[in-house]
C-alpha cells in the first residue's frame, strides 16, 4: 500500500534537517569578525572651525567604511608639533595629518603653489580643478618623489580669499605697510617682504598674543570665524578684507604611503572620495559661518570692516611677479608647476570670466552696497 505523503510532514522534517545542517555548518565554520583598521591622524588645529572641518572628513570616512576603517583624529601638538607632522607621517609615527601645504613650505618653496600660490585670476575652486584634472596631482606626486617623502596626499576644501588682516589703523595706501612687522606664512611672506613689510611666520595660536605684546604690528590668519576665535578683535579694531597675498588655499590630508598602500583598495578609495566630498561640505558650511561672524565682529564687537583698496592689491600682484620670476630662475620644478597652473587658469578662467554675469551688480540691485548690508 502506497504511503500517504503529507506536505505538512515534509515541511516539518525539511525544516528540522535544514536547521541541523545550518548548525553543523556554523560549528564547522565560525564567523570571525575582522578587526577595524585604525589610523592615527593629527590635525594642525586645536579647536575652532578648521578642527570641525577635519572632524567632518573623519566622520565621513568612518561612516562610509561601515566600521572597517576608523580614523582617530588627534588635535594640534598631540604627538608632535605642527612643523614636525609631515616628517612624523613620513616615518610612520603618525598615519596621517590634516594641514595646509604652506606649513611645509620651508622644505620646498614649490609646496606653497599647491595651496597659497599666485593668483592667476582663479579661485580655490579652480586650484582644486587643476589638482584633480589639470596635472596638479601628478606634479604633487613628483614633488613627493623629489623630496623622498613616503606620503600620499589629497586636497580638499576650497577656501575663500583670505583677508589682508588686522592692523592698528585703516590701511589706505601701500606705503603705510612698509616697515610693519606682519604675520603670514608660505610664499605670501616673500611677497609682502617685497612690499617692504617685516614678515614673521607664526602658528595660528601665537598670532593674537604676539600682536598684543607688540612682537608684531599686524597679522592675518584666514577668515572671520577663526580670527574671532583667536580673539583678534581684542587687539585690533581694523579688519581688511580682500587680498592677493593668499587669494586661494585648500587643506591637504597626507597619509603614510606604506600604510596607505597596505589598505584594501576600497578603503583607499574611501579616503580619497571622502576628501573630494568635503569640497562641497566645506564651502556650504564655512561660508555661512564666515558671514555670520563677520556681522558679529562689526555689529557686536566694534570692529571696523574695510575692503582693501585696489591700489594695494595691484601692488601685491606686482610683488608676486617679482617672487615668481625669482623662483622660476632658481628652481626648475617651481617653474614647471607655474607653467602648468598658468595654462590651466588661462583656459578655464577665460570661459568663466566671459560667461559669469556680474554677481555684484545683482547683489547691489537687491541689497545695496555689501559693506552696508553686513
Amino acid at each position: 500500500m502506497k504511503k500517504n505523503f503529507k506536505r505538512r510532514d515534509f515541511l516539518k522534517k525539511g525544516t528540522v534537517a535544514g536547521t541541523a545542517t545550518l548548525a553543523v555548518a556554523t560549528l564547522g565554520f565560525p564567523n570571525i569578525a575582522k578587526a577595524a583598521t585604525t589610523l592615527k591622524v593629527q590635525a594642525a588645529w586645536g579647536g575652532g572651525i578648521f578642527l570641525e572641518n577635519a572632524q567632518a572628513y573623519v566622520k565621513r570616512v568612518n561612516e562610509m567604511s561601515g566600521g572597517s576603517l576608523k580614523i582617530d583624529l588627534l588635535s594640534v601638538n598631540s604627538v608632535v608639533k605642527t612643523s614636525q607632522m609631515q616628517d612624523a607621517v613620513h616615518r610612520g609615527v603618525l598615519d596621517g595629518c590634516h594641514y595646509v601645504p604652506a606649513y611645509w613650505y620651508s622644505k620646498a618653496v614649490s609646496a606653497s603653489l599647491f595651496g597659497t600660490g599666485p593668483c592667476w585670476g582663479w579661485s580655490a575652486q579652480e586650484l582644486l580643478g587643476w589638482i584633480h584634472y589639470g596635472g596638479g596631482r601628478e606634479l604633487y606626486k613628483e614633488l613627493m618623489s623629489n623630496l623622498g617623502l613616503n606620503l600620499v596626499g589629497f586636497f580638499n576644501s576650497p577656501m575663500p580669499a583670505q583677508p589682508m588682516g588686522w592692523f592698528k589703523e585703516q590701511i589706505k595706501d601701500a606705503s603705510q605697510m612698509k616697515g610693519l612687522k606682519y604675520r603670514t606664512v608660505g610664499l605670501a611672506a616673500d611677497v609682502l617682504g617685497v612690499m617692504g613689510m617685516s614678515v614673521v611666520q607664526l602658528p595660528g595660536g601665537e598670532i593674537q598674543p604676539a600682536m598684543k605684546s607688540g612682537l608684531i604690528d599686524a597679522a592675518e590668519f584666514n577668515n572671520p570665524t577663526s580670527d574671532s576665535d583667536f580673539g583678534m578683535q581684542d587687539v585690533s579694531k581694523h579688519y581688511h578684507l580682500a587680498s592677493f597675498h593668499q587669494s586661494q588655499e585648500a587643506f591637504e590630508i597626507a597619509f603614510n604611503k606604506k600604510t596607505f598602500n597596505g589598505l584594501a583598495p576600497e578603503l583607499q578609495k574611501i579616503l580619497e572620495y571622502a576628501s573630494e566630498a568635503e569640497n562641497s561640505n566645506f564651502y556650504w558650511h564655512n561660508t555661512l559661518r564666515y558671514a555670520d561672524d563677520l556681522a558679529k565682529l562689526k555689529n557686536k564687537l566694534g570692529v571696523n570692516i574695510y575692503r582693501t583698496p585696489d591700489s594695494i592689491m595691484a601692488a601685491q600682484l606686482d610683488a608676486w611677479d617679482v617672487i615668481v620670476d625669482k623662483f622660476n630662475k632658481a628652481d626648475p620644478f617651481f617653474k614647471k608647476v607655474v607653467i602648468s597652473q598658468k595654462a590651466y587658469a588661462k583656459k578655464v578662467m577665460a570661459y568663466l570670466l566671459l560667461n559669469s554675469p556680474d554677481y555684484g551688480m545683482a547683489y547691489k540691485h537687491y541689497f545695496g552696497e555689501p559693506a552696508k548690508a553686513i
